[in-house]
Protein backbone atom coordinates (compact mmCIF):
# COMPACT_ATOMS: atom_id res chain seq x y z
CA UNK A 1 0.00 0.00 0.00
CA UNK A 2 1.38 3.46 -1.43
CA UNK A 3 1.95 5.55 1.93
CA UNK A 4 0.16 9.16 2.00
CA UNK A 5 2.54 11.96 0.39
CA UNK A 6 3.01 15.30 0.37
CA UNK A 7 0.49 17.25 -2.30
CA UNK A 8 3.98 18.61 -3.87
CA UNK A 9 5.76 15.16 -4.14
CA UNK A 10 2.18 13.64 -5.24
CA UNK A 11 2.21 16.50 -8.54
CA UNK A 12 5.32 15.24 -9.38
CA UNK A 13 5.00 11.57 -9.27
CA UNK A 14 1.28 10.81 -9.85
CA UNK A 15 1.62 9.54 -12.99
CA UNK A 16 4.73 7.06 -12.31
CA UNK A 17 2.86 5.53 -9.46
CA UNK A 18 1.40 2.72 -11.27
CA UNK A 19 5.27 1.42 -12.33
CA UNK A 20 6.59 1.87 -9.27
CA UNK A 21 3.88 -0.06 -7.08
CA UNK A 22 5.41 -3.65 -5.44
CA UNK A 23 3.55 -6.23 -6.18
CA UNK A 24 0.62 -7.09 -4.03
CA UNK A 25 0.74 -7.94 -0.81
CA UNK A 26 -1.34 -10.62 1.44
CA UNK A 27 -1.80 -14.42 1.61
CA UNK A 28 -3.55 -16.49 -1.41
CA UNK A 29 -3.73 -20.34 -0.13
CA UNK A 30 -5.28 -22.34 -2.95
CA UNK A 31 -6.34 -26.17 -1.89
CA UNK A 32 -7.53 -29.22 -3.52
CA UNK A 33 -9.20 -31.74 -2.06
CA UNK A 34 -9.47 -35.17 -3.97
CA UNK A 35 -12.46 -36.28 -1.41
CA UNK A 36 -14.33 -33.61 -0.33
CA UNK A 37 -16.52 -31.19 -2.31
CA UNK A 38 -19.28 -28.80 -1.50
CA UNK A 39 -18.22 -27.94 2.18
CA UNK A 40 -16.81 -25.47 4.12
CA UNK A 41 -13.32 -25.64 5.73
CA UNK A 42 -11.51 -23.29 8.00
CA UNK A 43 -7.96 -21.27 8.40
CA UNK A 44 -6.74 -21.01 12.12
CA UNK A 45 -3.97 -20.32 13.77
CA UNK A 46 -2.18 -21.10 17.75
CA UNK A 47 -1.82 -18.03 19.73
CA UNK A 48 -1.06 -19.00 23.26
CA UNK A 49 -3.52 -21.74 24.53
CA UNK A 50 -6.10 -21.18 22.53
CA UNK A 51 -6.96 -21.27 18.45
CA UNK A 52 -7.99 -18.05 16.76
CA UNK A 53 -10.12 -18.16 13.14
CA UNK A 54 -8.29 -16.69 10.68
CA UNK A 55 -9.99 -16.88 7.65
CA UNK A 56 -13.49 -19.66 5.79
CA UNK A 57 -13.37 -20.92 2.59
CA UNK A 58 -16.27 -22.86 0.48
CA UNK A 59 -14.62 -26.01 -1.03
CA UNK A 60 -16.39 -26.52 -4.44
CA UNK A 61 -17.83 -29.20 -6.17
CA UNK A 62 -14.33 -29.77 -7.71
CA UNK A 63 -12.72 -29.93 -4.43
CA UNK A 64 -11.06 -26.51 -4.66
CA UNK A 65 -11.06 -23.98 -2.11
CA UNK A 66 -9.04 -21.23 -1.69
CA UNK A 67 -7.87 -18.89 1.34
CA UNK A 68 -7.25 -15.09 0.72
CA UNK A 69 -6.86 -12.00 1.86
CA UNK A 70 -5.17 -8.25 1.40
CA UNK A 71 -2.43 -8.57 3.96
CA UNK A 72 -0.02 -10.63 4.99
CA UNK A 73 -0.73 -13.52 7.90
CA UNK A 74 1.55 -13.02 11.42
CA UNK A 75 4.43 -16.18 10.74
CA UNK A 76 3.78 -19.07 13.24
CA UNK A 77 1.77 -22.65 12.86
CA UNK A 78 -1.97 -22.60 10.75
CA UNK A 79 -4.75 -25.17 10.96
CA UNK A 80 -6.52 -25.99 8.42
CA UNK A 81 -9.56 -27.65 10.07
CA UNK A 82 -13.50 -29.44 8.48
CA UNK A 83 -15.95 -28.51 11.14
CA UNK A 84 -13.79 -29.19 14.92
CA UNK A 85 -11.58 -31.37 13.34
CA UNK A 86 -8.16 -30.59 12.72
CA UNK A 87 -7.33 -31.74 9.36
CA UNK A 88 -3.29 -30.57 9.00
CA UNK A 89 -1.29 -28.05 9.95
CA UNK A 90 1.19 -25.74 8.31
CA UNK A 91 3.65 -22.78 8.00
CA UNK A 92 2.59 -19.58 7.81
CA UNK A 93 5.82 -17.65 7.08
CA UNK A 94 7.69 -15.53 3.98
CA UNK A 95 5.95 -17.68 0.96
CA UNK A 96 2.02 -16.67 1.32
CA UNK A 97 1.21 -17.26 -2.39
CA UNK A 98 1.14 -21.46 -2.61
CA UNK A 99 -1.12 -24.29 -3.56
CA UNK A 100 -1.32 -27.32 -1.40
CA UNK A 101 -3.35 -30.73 -2.59
CA UNK A 102 -3.98 -33.61 -0.51
CA UNK A 103 -6.84 -36.42 0.08
CA UNK A 104 -7.87 -38.40 2.87
CA UNK A 105 -8.03 -39.79 5.46
CA UNK A 106 -4.58 -39.19 5.97
CA UNK A 107 -4.37 -35.92 4.97
CA UNK A 108 -0.34 -35.31 6.14
CA UNK A 109 0.97 -38.32 3.76
CA UNK A 110 -0.85 -37.39 1.14
CA UNK A 111 0.20 -33.90 1.29
CA UNK A 112 1.37 -31.98 -2.36
CA UNK A 113 2.68 -28.70 -1.90
CA UNK A 114 3.74 -26.23 -4.94
CA UNK A 115 4.94 -22.39 -3.92
CA UNK A 116 5.83 -22.84 -0.41
CA UNK A 117 9.60 -23.87 -0.03
CA UNK A 118 8.57 -23.53 4.21
CA UNK A 119 5.83 -25.94 3.58
CA UNK A 120 7.78 -28.65 1.62
CA UNK A 121 10.15 -28.70 4.88
CA UNK A 122 7.74 -28.61 7.52
CA UNK A 123 6.09 -32.06 5.45
CA UNK A 124 9.62 -33.25 4.69
CA UNK A 125 9.69 -33.78 8.81
CA UNK A 126 6.62 -34.64 9.22
CA UNK A 127 7.34 -37.71 6.98
CA UNK A 128 10.57 -37.97 8.39
CA UNK A 129 8.81 -38.20 11.95
CA UNK A 130 5.73 -40.04 11.18
CA UNK A 131 8.36 -43.42 10.06
CA UNK A 132 10.62 -43.31 12.53
CA UNK A 133 7.17 -43.11 14.93
CA UNK A 134 6.21 -45.90 12.97
CA UNK A 135 9.68 -47.39 13.54
CA UNK A 136 9.58 -47.07 17.22
CA UNK A 137 6.05 -48.02 18.43
CA UNK A 138 6.28 -51.62 17.98
CA UNK A 139 9.17 -51.30 20.33
CA UNK A 140 7.81 -49.29 23.00
CA UNK A 141 4.41 -52.16 22.86
CA UNK A 142 7.59 -54.66 23.42
CA UNK A 143 9.02 -52.59 26.38
CA UNK A 144 5.46 -53.06 28.56
CA UNK A 145 6.02 -56.72 27.70
CA UNK A 146 9.87 -57.30 28.79
CA UNK A 147 9.65 -54.87 31.52
CA UNK A 148 10.98 -57.49 34.02
CA UNK A 149 13.76 -58.78 32.02
CA UNK A 150 16.54 -56.56 32.69
CA UNK A 151 18.36 -57.77 29.62
CA UNK A 152 15.82 -57.50 26.64
CA UNK A 153 14.52 -54.03 28.52
CA UNK A 154 17.72 -52.64 27.52
CA UNK A 155 18.29 -53.74 24.41
CA UNK A 156 14.83 -52.67 23.36
CA UNK A 157 15.77 -49.27 25.19
CA UNK A 158 18.70 -48.42 23.40
CA UNK A 159 16.85 -49.06 19.89
CA UNK A 160 14.87 -46.92 20.78
CA UNK A 161 17.06 -44.29 21.91
CA UNK A 162 18.65 -44.65 18.53
CA UNK A 163 16.03 -43.71 16.56
CA UNK A 164 15.57 -40.68 18.71
CA UNK A 165 18.95 -39.76 17.96
CA UNK A 166 17.62 -39.76 14.31
CA UNK A 167 15.18 -37.70 15.01
CA UNK A 168 17.68 -35.16 16.79
CA UNK A 169 20.22 -34.89 14.71
CA UNK A 170 17.55 -34.33 11.43
CA UNK A 171 16.58 -31.26 13.62
CA UNK A 172 19.93 -30.32 14.36
CA UNK A 173 21.02 -31.33 10.45
CA UNK A 174 18.48 -28.37 9.25
CA UNK A 175 18.85 -25.71 12.09
CA UNK A 176 22.70 -25.40 10.61
CA UNK A 177 21.61 -25.68 6.99
CA UNK A 178 18.49 -23.12 7.47
CA UNK A 179 19.03 -20.90 10.49
CA UNK A 180 17.17 -18.24 9.96
CA UNK A 181 14.23 -20.13 8.98
CA UNK A 182 10.75 -20.33 11.58
CA UNK A 183 11.38 -24.35 11.45
CA UNK A 184 15.10 -23.92 12.77
CA UNK A 185 13.86 -21.31 15.32
CA UNK A 186 11.18 -23.71 16.31
CA UNK A 187 12.92 -26.51 16.23
CA UNK A 188 16.05 -24.93 18.74
CA UNK A 189 13.16 -23.72 21.05
CA UNK A 190 12.02 -27.43 21.84
CA UNK A 191 15.38 -28.62 23.28
CA UNK A 192 15.82 -29.08 26.69
CA UNK A 193 18.85 -27.54 28.04
CA UNK A 194 21.84 -30.21 28.38
CA UNK A 195 22.47 -31.08 32.25
CA UNK A 196 25.81 -30.94 32.94
CA UNK A 197 26.87 -33.90 35.88
CA UNK A 198 26.00 -32.54 39.31
CA UNK A 199 28.72 -31.71 41.56
CA UNK A 200 29.25 -33.81 44.83
CA UNK A 201 27.78 -32.79 48.64
CA UNK A 202 30.42 -33.11 51.75
CA UNK A 203 28.37 -36.37 52.51
CA UNK A 204 29.69 -37.58 48.47
CA UNK A 205 26.14 -37.71 47.05
CA UNK A 206 25.59 -35.75 44.46
CA UNK A 207 23.90 -32.38 44.80
CA UNK A 208 20.33 -32.73 42.76
CA UNK A 209 19.07 -28.91 44.12
CA UNK A 210 22.20 -28.03 41.65
CA UNK A 211 20.74 -29.54 38.37
CA UNK A 212 17.44 -28.02 39.58
CA UNK A 213 18.62 -24.59 39.27
CA UNK A 214 20.93 -25.28 36.52
CA UNK A 215 17.61 -26.43 34.51
CA UNK A 216 16.19 -23.55 35.68
CA UNK A 217 18.86 -20.69 34.60
CA UNK A 218 19.34 -22.31 31.45
CA UNK A 219 15.56 -22.96 30.61
CA UNK A 220 15.60 -20.14 27.50
CA UNK A 221 18.76 -20.86 26.30
CA UNK A 222 17.67 -22.54 23.40
CA UNK A 223 14.59 -20.00 22.54
CA UNK A 224 14.44 -16.93 20.61
CA UNK A 225 12.39 -14.74 22.92
CA UNK A 226 12.75 -12.13 19.89
CA UNK A 227 10.55 -14.51 17.46
CA UNK A 228 7.23 -13.71 18.04
CA UNK A 229 6.15 -16.37 15.53
CA UNK A 230 6.72 -19.14 18.30
CA UNK A 231 3.62 -17.58 19.86
CA UNK A 232 1.41 -18.76 17.08
CA UNK A 233 3.06 -22.48 17.95
CA UNK A 234 1.25 -25.32 19.92
CA UNK A 235 4.20 -25.46 22.50
CA UNK A 236 5.31 -22.42 23.46
CA UNK A 237 2.37 -21.25 26.15
CA UNK A 238 2.67 -24.45 27.75
CA UNK A 239 6.60 -24.06 28.16
CA UNK A 240 5.76 -20.56 29.79
CA UNK A 241 3.27 -21.97 32.21
CA UNK A 242 6.02 -25.00 33.26
CA UNK A 243 8.38 -22.29 34.25
CA UNK A 244 6.16 -19.92 36.07
CA UNK A 245 4.43 -23.34 37.68
CA UNK A 246 7.34 -25.78 38.10
CA UNK A 247 10.45 -23.86 38.04
CA UNK A 248 9.46 -20.46 40.36
CA UNK A 249 8.64 -20.74 43.63
CA UNK A 250 5.45 -20.24 44.47
CA UNK A 251 5.47 -17.31 46.20
CA UNK A 252 5.09 -13.67 45.29
CA UNK A 253 8.02 -12.89 46.30
CA UNK A 254 9.49 -15.08 43.90
CA UNK A 255 6.98 -14.52 41.22
CA UNK A 256 7.40 -11.06 41.23
CA UNK A 257 11.47 -10.52 40.14
CA UNK A 258 11.23 -13.28 37.85
CA UNK A 259 8.15 -11.77 36.22
CA UNK A 260 10.33 -8.39 35.85
CA UNK A 261 13.53 -10.79 34.44
CA UNK A 262 11.10 -12.59 31.94
CA UNK A 263 9.74 -8.87 30.73
CA UNK A 264 13.07 -7.17 29.80
CA UNK A 265 13.87 -10.49 27.85
CA UNK A 266 11.29 -10.09 25.94
CA UNK A 267 11.05 -6.33 25.81
CA UNK A 268 12.65 -5.65 22.30
CA UNK A 269 9.89 -7.83 21.14
CA UNK A 270 6.84 -5.93 20.87
CA UNK A 271 4.54 -8.89 20.46
CA UNK A 272 6.26 -10.98 22.88
CA UNK A 273 6.76 -7.89 25.27
CA UNK A 274 2.58 -7.70 24.94
CA UNK A 275 1.90 -11.63 25.32
CA UNK A 276 3.83 -11.96 28.43
CA UNK A 277 2.18 -8.94 30.03
CA UNK A 278 -0.90 -9.79 29.57
CA UNK A 279 -0.39 -13.59 30.40
CA UNK A 280 0.87 -12.71 33.55
CA UNK A 281 -1.20 -10.31 34.37
CA UNK A 282 -4.70 -12.57 33.28
CA UNK A 283 -3.17 -15.64 35.34
CA UNK A 284 -2.85 -13.81 38.64
CA UNK A 285 -5.73 -11.71 38.48
CA UNK A 286 -8.03 -15.25 37.89
CA UNK A 287 -5.65 -17.40 40.02
CA UNK A 288 -7.54 -18.80 42.63
CA UNK A 289 -3.66 -19.19 44.83
CA UNK A 290 -4.10 -17.40 47.82
CA UNK A 291 -1.77 -14.32 48.03
CA UNK A 292 -1.30 -14.33 44.46
CA UNK A 293 -3.24 -10.81 43.35
CA UNK A 294 -0.19 -9.33 45.03
CA UNK A 295 1.54 -10.57 41.35
CA UNK A 296 -1.54 -9.18 39.81
CA UNK A 297 -1.37 -6.02 41.67
CA UNK A 298 2.67 -5.93 40.85
CA UNK A 299 1.63 -6.39 37.26
CA UNK A 300 -0.88 -3.29 37.03
CA UNK A 301 1.52 -0.62 39.02
CA UNK A 302 4.26 -1.54 36.93
CA UNK A 303 3.74 -1.74 33.61
CA UNK A 304 -0.12 -0.68 33.06
CA UNK A 305 -0.02 2.24 35.15
CA UNK A 306 2.96 3.75 33.88
CA UNK A 307 1.95 3.40 30.47
CA UNK A 308 3.87 0.69 29.21
CA UNK A 309 0.58 -1.63 28.01
CA UNK A 310 0.16 0.51 25.09
CA UNK A 311 -2.23 -1.76 23.20
CA UNK A 312 -4.89 -1.26 26.15
CA UNK A 313 -7.65 0.97 25.67
CA UNK A 314 -8.76 3.94 27.75
CA UNK A 315 -11.42 1.41 29.57
CA UNK A 316 -9.85 -1.52 30.11
CA UNK A 317 -6.31 0.49 31.59
CA UNK A 318 -9.10 2.29 34.08
CA UNK A 319 -10.58 -0.83 35.20
CA UNK A 320 -7.14 -2.68 35.74
CA UNK A 321 -6.20 0.77 37.75
CA UNK A 322 -9.30 0.23 39.57
CA UNK A 323 -9.11 -3.34 40.66
CA UNK A 324 -5.55 -3.19 41.64
CA UNK A 325 -5.90 0.17 43.90
CA UNK A 326 -8.65 -1.98 45.31
CA UNK A 327 -6.96 -4.90 46.03
CA UNK A 328 -3.77 -3.35 47.21
CA UNK A 329 -4.83 -2.20 51.09
CA UNK A 330 -5.94 -6.29 51.61
CA UNK A 331 -3.18 -8.22 49.80
CA UNK A 332 -1.69 -10.57 52.52
CA UNK A 333 0.70 -8.93 55.13
CA UNK A 334 -1.14 -5.64 54.77
CA UNK A 335 -2.73 -4.23 57.74
CA UNK A 336 -6.61 -4.73 57.68
CA UNK A 337 -8.60 -1.63 57.05
CA UNK A 338 -10.35 -0.86 60.32
CA UNK A 339 -14.24 -1.27 60.53
CA UNK A 340 -16.47 0.80 62.67
CA UNK A 341 -20.11 -0.59 62.72
CA UNK A 342 -23.04 -0.64 64.78
CA UNK A 343 -23.96 -4.27 66.58
CA UNK A 344 -27.35 -5.73 67.52
CA UNK A 345 -27.90 -3.08 70.28
CA UNK A 346 -26.81 -0.16 68.21
CA UNK A 347 -23.78 0.18 70.17
CA UNK A 348 -20.42 1.47 68.28
CA UNK A 349 -17.97 -1.46 67.55
CA UNK A 350 -14.47 -1.03 66.17
CA UNK A 351 -12.19 -4.41 64.62
CA UNK A 352 -8.99 -2.40 65.03
CA UNK A 353 -10.19 -2.02 69.09
CA UNK A 354 -10.01 -5.87 69.31
CA UNK A 355 -7.57 -7.24 71.34
CA UNK A 356 -7.34 -11.13 70.70
CA UNK A 357 -4.13 -12.70 68.98
CA UNK A 358 -6.00 -13.64 66.52
CA UNK A 359 -9.52 -12.11 64.95
CA UNK A 360 -11.77 -13.63 62.41
CA UNK A 361 -13.04 -11.75 60.31
CA UNK A 362 -16.38 -13.36 58.99
CA UNK A 363 -18.95 -11.78 56.24
CA UNK A 364 -22.36 -13.55 56.11
CA UNK A 365 -25.76 -13.38 55.44
CA UNK A 366 -28.86 -14.65 56.91
CA UNK A 367 -30.38 -15.81 53.49
CA UNK A 368 -26.62 -17.19 52.00
CA UNK A 369 -26.97 -21.28 51.53
CA UNK A 370 -23.23 -21.25 51.83
CA UNK A 371 -23.45 -19.66 55.16
CA UNK A 372 -25.93 -21.62 56.38
CA UNK A 373 -23.21 -23.99 55.85
CA UNK A 374 -20.25 -22.17 56.97
CA UNK A 375 -21.58 -20.69 60.37
CA UNK A 376 -22.06 -23.95 62.29
CA UNK A 377 -18.63 -24.91 61.65
CA UNK A 378 -16.88 -21.48 62.58
CA UNK A 379 -19.43 -21.38 65.67
CA UNK A 380 -18.13 -24.69 66.66
CA UNK A 381 -14.19 -23.64 66.05
CA UNK A 382 -14.73 -20.92 67.84
CA UNK A 383 -16.40 -22.47 70.85
CA UNK A 384 -13.36 -25.24 70.38
CA UNK A 385 -10.09 -22.72 70.00
CA UNK A 386 -11.39 -19.53 71.27
CA UNK A 387 -9.35 -19.98 74.96
CA UNK A 388 -6.57 -21.96 72.78
CA UNK A 389 -5.93 -19.75 70.60
CA UNK A 390 -7.08 -16.43 72.09
CA UNK A 391 -9.32 -15.63 69.24
CA UNK A 392 -11.71 -13.77 68.59
CA UNK A 393 -14.47 -13.69 65.64
CA UNK A 394 -15.82 -10.09 64.08
CA UNK A 395 -18.66 -10.78 61.91
CA UNK A 396 -19.97 -8.46 59.51
CA UNK A 397 -23.86 -9.60 58.52
CA UNK A 398 -24.60 -8.06 54.66
CA UNK A 399 -28.50 -7.97 55.44
CA UNK A 400 -29.80 -4.49 55.85
CA UNK A 401 -32.33 -5.89 58.16
CA UNK A 402 -31.67 -6.08 62.19
CA UNK A 403 -34.67 -8.44 62.97
CA UNK A 404 -33.60 -11.04 60.34
CA UNK A 405 -29.94 -10.54 61.90
CA UNK A 406 -30.81 -10.80 65.36
CA UNK A 407 -33.03 -14.01 64.61
CA UNK A 408 -29.92 -15.55 62.91
CA UNK A 409 -27.88 -14.96 65.86
CA UNK A 410 -30.04 -15.67 68.74
CA UNK A 411 -30.86 -18.78 67.20
CA UNK A 412 -27.76 -20.25 66.32
CA UNK A 413 -26.09 -18.66 69.23
CA UNK A 414 -23.61 -16.30 67.97
CA UNK A 415 -21.26 -15.06 70.74
CA UNK A 416 -18.77 -13.36 68.90
CA UNK A 417 -18.95 -10.01 67.61
CA UNK A 418 -21.52 -9.19 65.68
CA UNK A 419 -21.72 -6.23 63.44
CA UNK A 420 -24.13 -5.16 60.97
CA UNK A 421 -22.55 -4.04 57.49
CA UNK A 422 -24.53 -1.50 56.84
CA UNK A 423 -24.92 0.36 59.17
CA UNK A 424 -21.48 1.15 58.99
CA UNK A 425 -19.03 4.57 60.09
CA UNK A 426 -16.58 3.53 57.62
CA UNK A 427 -16.62 3.26 53.83
CA UNK A 428 -18.47 0.15 51.99
CA UNK A 429 -17.47 -2.87 53.54
CA UNK A 430 -17.55 -4.57 49.97
CA UNK A 431 -14.90 -2.35 48.53
CA UNK A 432 -12.54 -2.46 51.60
CA UNK A 433 -12.70 -6.14 51.52
CA UNK A 434 -13.52 -6.48 47.72
CA UNK A 435 -16.53 -8.84 49.14
CA UNK A 436 -19.39 -9.80 46.11
CA UNK A 437 -20.43 -12.91 47.86
CA UNK A 438 -20.73 -14.77 50.70
CA UNK A 439 -19.46 -16.06 53.15
CA UNK A 440 -16.09 -14.87 53.18
CA UNK A 441 -13.01 -15.28 56.06
CA UNK A 442 -9.87 -13.28 56.35
CA UNK A 443 -7.55 -14.13 59.26
CA UNK A 444 -5.72 -11.54 61.23
CA UNK A 445 -2.97 -11.41 63.71
CA UNK A 446 -2.79 -9.44 66.68
CA UNK A 447 -1.24 -6.54 65.31
CA UNK A 448 -4.93 -6.65 62.61
CA UNK A 449 -2.25 -7.75 59.56
CA UNK A 450 -4.44 -10.40 57.43
CA UNK A 451 -2.63 -13.52 57.37
CA UNK A 452 -4.78 -15.54 55.71
CA UNK A 453 -8.19 -14.75 53.44
CA UNK A 454 -11.02 -16.23 51.56
CA UNK A 455 -10.53 -19.05 53.66
CA UNK A 456 -13.24 -22.15 54.49
CA UNK A 457 -13.22 -22.51 58.29
CA UNK A 458 -11.29 -26.46 58.25
CA UNK A 459 -8.38 -24.51 56.96
CA UNK A 460 -7.90 -22.04 60.15
CA UNK A 461 -6.40 -23.96 62.31
CA UNK A 462 -3.74 -25.09 59.99
CA UNK A 463 -3.12 -21.64 59.47
CA UNK A 464 -3.13 -20.19 62.68
CA UNK A 465 -0.30 -23.03 63.67
CA UNK A 466 1.46 -22.20 61.12
CA UNK A 467 1.77 -18.74 62.38
CA UNK A 468 2.62 -20.01 65.70
CA UNK A 469 5.37 -21.91 64.46
CA UNK A 470 6.45 -19.22 62.15
CA UNK A 471 6.81 -16.81 65.08
CA UNK A 472 8.48 -19.34 67.24
CA UNK A 473 11.58 -19.85 64.71
CA UNK A 474 11.31 -16.00 64.36
CA UNK A 475 11.62 -15.34 68.01
CA UNK A 476 14.32 -18.43 68.45
CA UNK A 477 16.78 -16.32 65.91
CA UNK A 478 16.00 -13.09 67.66
CA UNK A 479 13.90 -12.05 64.82
CA UNK A 480 11.08 -9.35 65.94
CA UNK A 481 8.64 -10.59 68.25
CA UNK A 482 4.79 -10.41 67.20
Amino acid sequence: MIKRVTVLFALLTIVSFTSMAGPKKGFEIRLKFNDLKDTVIYLANYYGEKTYLQDTSDIDASGRAVFKGDDPLEGGIYIVALGKTKMFELIIDKSQDFSLETSGPDYVKNMKIKGSPENQQFYDYLHFNAEKYAEAEPLQKMMGKVKNNKDSAELIKNKLNAINNVLEDYKLKFIKEHPESFMASFFQALKEPVLPEAPLKPDGKRDSAYLFYYYRSHYWDNVNLQDDRLLRTPFFHNKIVTYFDKLIVQMPDSIMPAADAMVEKVRPNKEMFKYFIWYLTNTYETSNVMGFDEVFVHMVETYYMTNQAYWVNPTVLENLKKRAQKLKPILIGKVAPNMIMQDTSLNIVSMHNITAKYTILYFWDPECGHCKTESPKLKKFYDDFKTKYNLEVFAVCSDTSLVKMKDYIKKNHFEWINANGPRSVTPNYHDLYDIYSTPVIYLLDDKKVILAKRLLTDQLEKFIEKHIEMMKKAEGSGGVKN
